[in-house]
This record gives structure tokens, C-alpha cells and sequence, in this order.
């Protein structure tokens, strides 16, 4: 039995186990009508919940290529379990190259018409899934009566390996399929979404990290024009893609390591999706550290443009955007280990260089840093630097090309930290997640239950229902939320208590206001 097949199987005997459990059983389940077929789902805590709804067919007989839509079915599908994630590294549940599924929270199958949140998951182009449990959607539905849809995409090489210069035209659209998957959801969303008590004219992508990457990939792709109304990135500090030269030396590595030649393309679309999964472990052949990347290419043709160089896609200058980003980003890569906890002046230069994505000098950025916080340890300053360094630079650029051209924008950056470990991670890279979907004691927040968070869960997650309903997040939950303007940069600082600040943390802003600099694919 191939590995394919084993995992199809476990998916789906997930999915009966999950239907077993579920608060509503599979005979009386709610049950919507798709352009497909019929799905029937759960209800949890009065929402209507779907998971796994099949949008693309299995992509296994075309790896490398666009998906198909899936084939229409007959009778009542059962949604009652997350469907298989795509082949990866990090992950602890079924995977399979058939992984074109998504998951809608509705709090009623009727013709009220909700704002729509559709959430693309993070994991740097290489892993992750809809079925996250701080994805869950069942608070957000409800506090906001909103529906919420979760995407399963493809990822890593299945999804972003560019062999448009190494086989024939069929593979043109290789180095971006994994994003053509979220405009098949995308559209799926548009179509079908009436169905279950949403608006298809009210569509609000929003994602973190990679996920927050490729909404803004997105807005630079002609194929997506028009199936995003309003558009969220937490930390998806995208800038440019991959070029098609550095994409095709990746790509020629990895056949390599396979044992293939560049022209056994043939071989490698045969080849287990095991096999190709165990490969992505190699180091990348163009960066100092790190296993291969694989990410969204420009390609000329999907992807025209890079999504913010050298501006702001105009085509999309009417869709309102935030662009938020978390205080500490760097404690969540660089935490897990405890010697940064207690480095000592003479080790943080060599400590700091290779974290630094922008080309400074590490002892002209250390001098700096204890001039403006004399106060902070040598540990403190390391993982300030490589946050506005490493992870911080993207977001400005996002928010200072939007205002070039007079698109809308909203800028937040969230100051209030976790209080596990000793509050040692702070306002980690994904710690907004669990407060904007308000799954405070989800598996994997670290966000705690008390009242501090509860705030701060409050103002987050209704400032993005607000937005999801006006395109403008401005709300009883948060202070008056000002646009993004030059010069003034106003953002909007979340804590327990939170305020507006003009160009906060602007002395480190302009320690690294060295754009050009910036390495591909930021």
C-alpha cells in the first residue's frame, strides 16, 4: 500500500472517529448545498460547523500543475473532520497530496448574508493546515456573527517548486500552485458561501505569518482580482518572491539530492511523496543556514510583479488592509533556545550577525541599542535587534507603500506578552493568533485566561470583526484607530490598556531604514 494511499485512509477514518464525537451526530447534523454536492456538519456550541468540504480534486495525478475542481457527488457528504494537510516536515496528523479542503464556521444556514473571514494559515510556505486548534472558528463566529473558512493548501515543493525552466509548458505555473490552491478556495468561497449564511461580496482574507505572505502574493496576482474585499496580515511581512533564477537553482538541488538529473522531471512527479518530504531536509544551496526553501515565485506570469516592490500593487489600492506585527517576533525562532537567555557582551556580536536579515554591522547596531535602552541586558538587546532586523522591516515597508499611493491601511503592533514561562517570550511571532480568533485557552496559546488577556482578546477580535463588516476597524473595543500616514506613522500599541503612538520604536526604525538591503523573499 503506497504511502498516499495509507494516508487517504487514515483522513479517512479521522473523519468517522471525529463524526462519532461530534455534538451533533452525523444523521441530524446541519446540511448545506454546494455547487458539488451536499455536506453535512455538526453544530458546536450553536454554530454550524463543516469541516473537511472538498473545494479542488486530489492533486496527486497533476503534482506540479494547477488543480482541478473536484468531481460532483451525488447523496450527503459527511463534514465532520479536518481533511488530510499536504505532505510535510511538522506536523502530527494525516497528510496526503489530496488536501484541497476547507472548514466553515456559521452561526446559521440562512439568507442573512455575514462578512466573511477566510483565514490562511502560516508555516512558511512549508507546513501547517486549516485544523489548528487556535483556528478553531466557533468563538469568532459567534461574538462577531460572522462565518469563518480555514484553507488546506499545498506547501513546500508541492506547491512552490519552479520547474518552468527545466520541463515543458505544462509545468509553466509550477513555482505558484500552492497559491493558485487558495484562489481555487477563494473562488470556492465566492460561489458557494451563500449557502452557508455568507456574503460573497463581503470576503476578508486574513492570515499570519506565511499565510499573512501569501494574502499579500495575492494581491499581486491578476487570477485573484476581485475574490478579496478586505485583506488582514499578522507578521506576514512579505516584500518580495523568489526569482526564477534562484527558484530553478533550488529546484535543480533538490532533484539532485534526489539522485535525479534536471531532466528526469518525469521521474520526480512519480516519485512517493515520502521521498520528496524526507529531501526537504537538505540545506538550502543559497542560504548560510536552514533547510531548502520553496515559496511563491515571480514567475511572469501568475505571479507578474513582486507583491510590494517597487510599490504597492495598484490594482488593489481600493482594499482596506492591516498590517499588524508583534513587539518580540524573534522569541518564538529564537527562544527555544535557553543560551540566548544569557549571552554575555563579549558573544552577542557574533550571536547577532547571522540573525540580522538586513546587511549592518552587528557592533554598530549593539552601541546603538544600549544608547536608547541602557538598561537592557545583553540577551534583551539581541532579541530587539533581530526583530527590528529580521522581522520588523517588512511591515514598514508594506505600510509605507500603501500610504505612497494612498491605499488604505491600518498599522497595530502588539505589545502585550505572554505570562507563561516568566513571561520570557513576550509578544512572540504568532502570539496574536489565539487573541484575534479569542481562543485564549486553545491548545498552543500561551496567552493565559486572565482578565489582561481577556482584554486584550476583546479589543483584538473585535476590531477585525469590525473590520471584517466595514472594511474599517475602528470599534468601541480600541481607541480611535488612525490610518496609516507619512509621515506621521501612526500605529496603533495593544496592551491591556492601548493607545495610538506616532512611529513608535522610531530611533530602531531608523537604525535599520536600509531597504535595499533587504534579502529575497522578506
Amino acid at each position: 500500500m503506497t504511502t498516499h494511499r495509507r494516508a487517504v485512509l487514515a483522513g479517512a477514518a479521522a473523519a468517522s472517529l471525529a463524526g462519532l464525537a461530534s455534538p451533533v451526530g452525523a444523521a441530524t447534523g446541519p446540511i448545506a448545498a454546494t455547487r458539488h454536492g451536499k455536506v453535512r456538519g455538526a453544530e458546536v456550541e450553536g454554530v454550524k460547523v463543516f469541516k473537511g468540504v472538498r473545494y479542488g480534486a486530489d492533486t496527486a495525478p497533476r503534482r506540479f500543475m494547477p488543480a482541478l475542481p473536484p468531481r460532483p457527488w451525488s447523496g450527503v457528504a459527511d463534514a465532520l473532520a479536518y481533511g488530510p494537510a499536504c505532505p510535510q516536515t511538522k506536523i502530527q496528523e494525516a497528510t496526503s497530496e489530496d488536501c484541497l479542503f476547507l472548514n466553515v464556521w456559521t452561526p446559521a444556514l440562512d439568507e442573512r448574508k455575514r462578512p466573511v473571514m477566510v483565514y490562511v494559515h502560516g508555516g512558511a510556505h512549508a507546513n501547517g493546515s486549516g485544523s489548528d486548534p487556535l483556528y478553531d472558528g466557533v468563538n469568532l463566529a459567534r461574538r462577531g456573527d460572522v462565518v469563518v473558512v480555514t484553507v488546506n493548501h499545498r506547501l513546500n515543493v508541492f506547491g512552490y517548486c519552479y520547474l518552468a525552466d527545466l520541463g515543458g509548458p505544462d509545468l509553466a505555473d509550477s513555482g505558484n500552485v500552492g497559491n493558485m490552491d487558495l484562489v481555487m478556495a477563494l473562488a470556492w468561497v465566492r460561489d458557494n458561501i451563500a449557502a452557508f449564511g455568507g456574503d460573497p461580496a463581503n470576503i476578508t482574507a486574513f492570515g499570519q505569518s506565511g499565510g499573512g505572505g501569501k494574502i499579500v502574493t495575492l494581491m499581486a496576482m491578476p487570477s485573484a482580482r476581485g475574490l478579496m474585499h478586505k485583506v488582514a496580515t499578522m507578521s506576514g511581512q512579505h516584500v518580495t518572491a523568489m526569482g526564477p533564477i534562484h527558484a530553478t537553482i533550488r529546484a535543480k538541488a533538490f532533484m539532485e539530492k534526489l539522485g535525479l538529473r534536471p531532466d528526469q522531471i518525469d521521474t520526480l512527479r512519480k516519485l512517493p511523496a515520502e521521498q520528496l518530504v524526507a529531501a526537504l531536509k537538505m540545506p538550502d544551496p543559497l542560504e548560510r543556514k536552514g533547510s531548502i526553501i520553496f515559496w511563491s515565485v515571480m514567475d511572469g506570469g501568475v505571479l507578474p510583479r513582486h507583491p510590494f516592490y517597487p510599490d504597492a500593487p495598484r490594482e488593489n489600492a481600493h482594499i482596506p488592509m492591516i498590517i499588524g506585527n508583534t513587539h518580540d517576533e524573534t522569541r518564538a525562532f529564537l527562544g527555544g533556545d535557553p543560551r540566548n537567555f544569557s549571552i554575555t557582551w563579549e558573544e552577542l556580536p557574533e550571536r547577532l550577525a547571522p540573525e540580522l536579515v538586513l546587511d549592518v554591522e552587528p557592533r554598530r547596531v549593539i552601541a546603538r541599542y544600549r544608547e536608547l535602552y541602557p538598561n537592557y541586558t545583553p540577551s534583551e538587546v539581541f532579541f530587539a535587534a533581530t526583530t527590528a532586523g529580521r522581522s520588523w522591516p517588512g511591515h514598514l515597508i508594506q505600510a509605507e507603500q500603501r500610504a505612497r499611493i494612498g491605499a488604505p491601511a491600518w498599522m497595530y503592533q502588539l505589545d502585550f506578552g505572554s505570562p507563561i514561562d516568566g513571561g520570557k517570550l513576550r509578544a512572540y511571532h504568532s502570539f496574536d493568533i489565539a487573541l484575534v480568533f479569542d481562543n485564549l485557552g486553545a491548545p498552543g496559546s500561551k496567552t493565559g485566561t486572565g482578565p489582561a488577556a481577556r482584554e486584550v482578546a476583546n479589543q483584538m477580535s473585535e476590531a477585525f470583526l469590525a473590520f471584517a463588516r466595514t472594511g474599517d476597524p475602528n470599534c468601541a473595543a480600541i481607541p480611535a484607530w488612525d490610518k496609516y500616514t507619512l509621515p506621521r506613522r501612526s500605529t496603533l500599541v495593544i496592551n491591556e490598556t492601548s493607545a495610538m503612538v506616532d512611529d513608535p520604536r522610531k530611533e530602531e526604525r531608523e537604525l535599520f531604514s536600509v531597504a535595499p538591503f533587504l534579502k529575497e523573499g522578506t
